[in-house]
């Protein structure tokens, strides 16, 4: 079954496309991209939004996913808004520290923090699929590691022996938040597809 990624990113189609291939699954970036107002107030909302507008757009089955790190002890920032945290700065290196200066007043378990992915697969109005995956942590004291993107200098899993997100692509790579939700999405497809 083939989908269309609710995104033009095609590096991020890739990486679905081989996360879901036990799925039977075939992600392709979309022909262009469109600008979707992701004014939803949680993750599954925005995933819909983007996804529903991508099937309507092109007439085929779509994926979408909304993505962000969640700071229990302060849900007022990131979460649905981790994308657009601290618009006012251009690089995910200055979001960062910025970050770790508004929140060097919390300790111990109040820098407790997850990740979340959530995939809308929309096959047409009346079908549409929802999986979650979460990697649960804490936000560090600095940045550390070159590898991966956003937050992840910051983020360390839990039971990977302090080293952040950016330090472990291969751990990554089978543990994520999406490779979560992806595997959850893989087995459901692999039934579903099979009947």
């Amino acid at each position: 079954m083939e989908f269309i990624l609710g995104s033009s990113n095609a590096h991020k189609a890739q990486e679905l496309d081989a996360l879901l291939k036990n799925g039977g699954l075939s992600i392709t970036p979309a022909p262009s991209k469109l600008e979707v107002v992701e004014d939803g107030t949680t993750f599954q909302e925005n995933a819909f939004k983007k996804a529903e507008a991508y099937f309507k757009e092109f007439g085929r089955p779509s994926l979408a996913d909304d993505s962000g790190l969640v700071l229990p002890a302060k849900t007022e920032i990131l979460g649905v808004q981790s994308a657009r945290y601290a618009p006012h700065l251009e690089d995910y290196k200055e979001k960062n520290n910025f970050l770790l200066s508004e929140i060097k007043d919390l300790k111990g378990g109040s820098r407790k923090a997850y990740f979340a992915c959530y995939l809308c697969f929309y096959l047409s109005p009346d079908e549409v699929y929802y999986f979650e995956g979460r990697v649960h942590g804490r936000i560090g004291d600095t940045p550390a590691g070159s590898d991966g993107f956003g937050y992840d200098p910051i983020f360390y899993p839990d039971g990977c022996e302090g080293k952040s997100l950016a330090e472990l692509p291969e751990w990554k790579m089978e543990n994520s938040h999406r490779a979560k939700a992806c595997a959850a999405a893989s087995k459901f497809f692999a039934g579903h597809l099979s009947k």
